[in-house]
């Protein structure tokens, strides 16, 4: 996979999945923009990682909740790097809650993450595509939850379902601009969001019980397939979610 000369903006770089897409990015040839809410240490490690590969790295602070937030990081990813070609939602948060104990707050600002965030760097971002006259990659980082429900988690996987039809919406409405648009839907994967189910091995080795690969998934495993889809040789898929799960979607019970 080529993506020499493009230029790849990664929300939620910082760390995880996020961290391990931009690298696989750059090692595919594009350079690309870190994003996480704070310019600190772990943006310029990201940073860095990207630079050990040979391809630029531009680091731009901002808030996905915020709708200003997201307008000016496309804008300042562009005055960084000049230009962007893919766009990768990845950033997300989840709250846990009974869905009659959750509160207002802890409902907003998963939403606002997960979903009001990408559906407005989508659109920042395709304004800036047809301004400039090429098309381009949008790719969001969903969940197995945009299908599979999870209590106690209702407003991520509400947050998750949105995003599977934003997805979907976009994909027809942008295609005539050369856009294309696609979910990755991870499972279990070993990233600082699972820290405390890494802590807690019965609940591990139950889970693994419902992953017929027997493994958590590794940031690896959902970079590849980001860089796939960012990539000529998946020009002509639009409007779908690539589930990346080893098989857990099919075979999970709620332990």
């Amino acid at each position: 996979m080529n993506l020499h000369g493009r230029v790849a903006l990664v929300t939620g770089s910082t760390q995880g999945i996020g961290r391990g897409i931009a690298v696989r990015l750059a090692q595919a040839g594009a350079d690309v923009v870190i994003n996480g809410r704070e310019d600190d240490a772990d943006a310029r490690e990201s940073a860095a990682q990207v630079r050990a590969t040979g391809r630029r790295a531009g680091i731009v602070a901002a808030d996905v909740a915020c709708v200003e937030d997201c307008q000016r990081l496309v804008r300042e990813s562009v005055a960084q790097l000049g230009r962007l070609d893919i766009l990768v939602n990845n950033a997300g948060i989840q709250t846990q809650a009974g869905f009659l104990d959750a509160s207002l707050e802890d409902y907003e600002r998963v939403l606002a993450v997960n979903l009001r965030g990408p559906f407005f760097l989508a659109q920042a971002f395709a304004r800036h595509l047809r301004e400039a006259g090429h098309g381009g990659r949008i790719i969001n980082n969903s969940s197995v939850h945009e299908e599979l429900p999870h209590p106690n988690f209702a407003s991520y996987c509400a947050s998750k379902g949105g995003l599977k039809m934003l997805m979907r919406n976009l994909a027809i409405e942008l295609a005539p601009l050369g856009i294309t648009v696609n979910n990755v839907a991870p499972g279990a994967i070993e990233t600082p969001i699972n820290r405390e189910l890494l802590q807690q091995p019965d609940k591990l080795a139950g889970l693994l019980q419902d992953i017929p690969a027997r493994r958590l998934g590794q940031p690896r495993d959902i970079a590849g397939a980001v860089a796939f889809l960012a990539s000529d040789e998946a020009d002509y898929i639009t409007g779908t979610t690539l589930v990346i799960d080893g098989g857990l979607l099919w075979n999970y019970h709620e332990q």
